[in-house]
Order: structure tokens, then sequence, then C-alpha cells
């Protein structure tokens, strides 16, 4: 993709992940000071729609990123640790991971305000973080309330099934590759502590903090392996 619509589709995506609400040219010229007026912006957007990387929910609103703009830019994501705050908060849980772990998960769950699951061997799972889950504006629909609580109720049924092929490193599952469905995204890994196997993650709507999300998930991942 040549560099102005690029770094167009970029600020879209992450204005969109902040607030939820469809992203207009004329804010995306106003809040980023961008050197090329709105005209351009709304050239490059209608572009950017035509090859399926935004589309507008109804006429009178911006645009939004779809889920081949959100895979897009997950490949330019950067692997870096979190803020030195989280890492503190986070610290203490490493050390006694068998004693550790539910209160590893909550603290996840309320440092991301999403859900995380936690699983041994494919069974004995655990889910936190619903409450922060169902906040997200996404969960006004409630046909998506129906769909995210079936994923609860159904949830040891699915880890049990994607288990095996869950790579021991962190991986983002978005949209229609999302094992939870199509309204979700997933940023999950499977882990190895002593002898134990297991596999946590992250479950949010499709939009979610990707950079923030992936690498809180990918510390805690990193610093599980180093106690093995």
């Amino acid at each position: 993709m040549e560099k102005r619509p690029a770094l167009i589709l970029k600020l879209l995506t992450e204005e969109y992940i902040k607030t939820a609400t469809p992203v207009a040219s004329q804010a995306l010229v106003e809040k980023y000071g961008l050197d090329f007026s709105p005209a351009t912006v709304r050239n490059d957007l209608a572009d950017l729609e035509k090859r399926g990387y935004i589309k507008q929910p109804h006429t009178s609103a911006g645009r939004i990123p779809t889920e081949l703009a959100y895979r897009y830019f997950i490949k330019q994501l950067k692997n870096e640790a979190p803020d030195h705050q989280t890492q503190i908060i986070l610290k203490p849980y490493f050390n006694d991971l068998d004693n550790n772990w539910k209160q590893l998960a909550k603290t996840l769950a309320q440092l991301t305000d999403n859900g995380i699951f936690w699983s041994f061997h494919r069974h004995d799972s655990y889910y936190t973080g619903l409450s922060g889950l169902l906040s997200q504006p996404e969960f006004k629909q409630l046909p998506l309330v129906y769909d995210i609580s079936q994923v609860i109720d159904s949830l040891e049924e699915i880890i049990a099934d994607i288990f095996d092929e869950i790579p021991e490193k962190p991986v983002i599952r978005l949209g229609s590759e999302s094992p939870f469905g199509p309204f979700s995204s997933t940023i999950l890994t499977k882990y190895r502590y002593g002898e134990n196997i297991g596999l946590f993650g992250l479950l949010t709507p499709i939009r979610n903090d990707y950079p923030k999300n992936f690498n809180l998930i990918n510390y805690v991942y990193n610093h599980i392996q180093s106690k093995e």
C-alpha cells in the first residue's frame, strides 16, 4: 500500500479503536494535523472503501475499519514491553504461577477491560472479566450479548477443540478466524510451566487495542516460559 493511504488507514483504525465511533475525513485532518486537504483524505478513504479496508455503516457517518483493515494493522505491530507501571503490577504473579494464575487472570482482565480465559490440558477452564467485556460499546446490541453468553457457556468445549492447533506463542485470531465467533477477536497462546501445558488468552470484540493487548499477552507468556 502507498505511504499516504497507509497512514490514513492507520490513523482511522487507531481512532476507531479509541472511540468506537465512525471516523470522518475532516476529523482526521484536524486531529492529526495532516498535511493533506480534507478532499485528498476523502478520495483516499473512498479508494480504501473500494478495496475493502473500510466501510461506511450508514450514509451520514464516517468510516470504520473492516476485518481486512485490522489484519493490515496487526501486521505493522511492534513488539514492545508494557509500560513500567503494568510490569510492576504483574511481576509478583510470576514467581508462583501455580498459586497465582487465577489472580493473574483477574488482573489481566482489569488491565484490558475485556475477558480472560485460562485452561489446563484442554479442561478446567476458567473465565473472568465478563463485566469489562460487556461494558464495551459493541455489546449495547442485545444479539451480541446473546452470542457472547453462548460462548461463555461453551468455553470448555471450544478450548478443547482448538487446544492442539494453538502454538506456543501468542497469536491473534479475529473475525472469521476467531474460534469464539465472527463478532470477536482473541489473542491467545499455549504455554508450558513445569510439567503443565496450558492455554490462556484475551477475548474481545473485533475492535480492541491490539498494540497494547498483544504486547501484554506476549509479555506474560515470555515471563511464564522463563520460569519453566
